[in-house]
């Protein structure tokens, strides 16, 4: 596994999608401590400020009826993650969001290159509110950080590795 860390970035997604299309191997992952235009689905903004968890994984090439399944099992990777690791219960909220009681904390986006029914590439961009401190107004009362659920900052490339190993895991069972 490869990993491309960048202080400041426009989009993990973007640069990830970017490297794939030029043959990039699989598992490069690019994280960045901040985004400038972190984008959700539907190219919905996320607001991605110093302190959070912003990463985008190239994957290996998917069967193409596995290609809808991605971003679910992405979801119980961190979900899973969040519990075994801070003793939290979060609730996927289908298709491609992780929350905390009531608060959005997690957001994923899978784009998958297709042509002629063959998966050319997927990439996976997860973006995880770990020690943001506070929210602006209009995202206060439904974002929320692990930070603020724990009074305490959380080690980033730590639950970056937990993610990425659970991640590989379940990618292989399913295209086996």
């Amino acid at each position: 596994m490869k990993i491309l860390e960048f202080q400041k970035i426009d989009s993990t997604q973007k640069e990830a999608l970017k490297r794939a299309k030029k043959k990039e191997k699989p598992w490069t992952v690019i994280v960045a401590k901040e985004q400038t235009q972190g984008m959700g689905r539907k190219k919905s903004f996320w607001f991605s400020p110093k302190g959070g968890l912003y990463f985008s994984v190239i994957l290996p090439k998917s069967k193409i009826e596995n290609i809808q399944i991605l971003t679910f099992l992405a979801g119980l990777v961190v979900a899973e993650t969040i519990k075994k690791s801070f003793h939290l219960e979060p609730f996927i909220k289908l298709p491609n969001d992780v929350y905390l009681e009531g608060k959005k904390i997690c957001g994923i986006i899978t784009e998958n290159v297709v042509k002629e029914n063959e998966v050319k590439c997927s990439v996976m961009g997860i973006g995880l509110n770990t020690n943001i401190e506070k929210f602006p107004k209009n995202l206060e009362k439904s974002a929320t950080s692990l930070k603020i659920k724990l009074a305490k900052k959380v080690n980033n490339k730590k639950i970056l590795k937990e993610i990425l190993t659970r991640l590989q895991k379940m990618f292989n069972i399913i295209n086996q």
